[in-house]
């Protein structure tokens, strides 16, 4: 993410400030970029707001991640969700994480702050395609304020 896409000035005073606008951001991944999302998440101002999807797959890949306080950090365990529904299939990669950002974006950016949220999308091709198509097809959020993992935007 970059100091252009983010136009909010960002202090100490003013972060603390009641009235200060709050940067939003959803933040989309999988085990194979944690490290990019702890050093992401490093680099948002304190008074960023939003939610973080981490798509893991199993309990014994949950950590502890800082976030800025106002962010929520969810971690999604494959193994113990099921893949399409009425099945009994298993979850398989990038399916948990596509779905929590679609229902997150259904409900929580259906009005002017869909078009303040930062998304920064760090999971498997599939995923992060779905993801996009939703966000810009049914919600309306512009294709610049979407970062996608270098190596995958070439296909997104």
């Amino acid at each position: 993410m970059t100091s252009q896409q983010i136009s909010i000035a960002h202090d100490d005073t003013r972060c603390r400030a009641r009235r200060h606008a709050r940067a939003q951001h959803l933040v989309v991944a999988d085990e194979t970029t944690l490290v990019d999302v702890e050093l992401l998440l490093a680099t948002l101002p304190l008074c960023a707001s939003g939610r973080v999807f981490l798509e893991v797959p199993d309990a014994s890949w949950i950590g502890r991640i800082s976030a800025p306080p106002r962010m929520t950090v969810t971690w999604l365990d494959r193994s113990a969700r099921r893949g399409a529904p009425g099945t009994s299939a298993l979850c398989k990669r990038g399916v948990a994480i596509t779905r929590a950002a679609i229902a997150y974006a259904d409900e929580m950016l259906c009005d002017e702050s869909a078009s303040a949220t930062h998304v920064t999308l760090l999971g498997g091709y599939l995923a992060t395609a779905d993801i996009v198509e939703h966000l810009t097809g049914e919600i309306g959020i512009d294709r610049s304020a979407i970062t996608v993992r270098d190596a995958l935007a070439a296909y997104v």
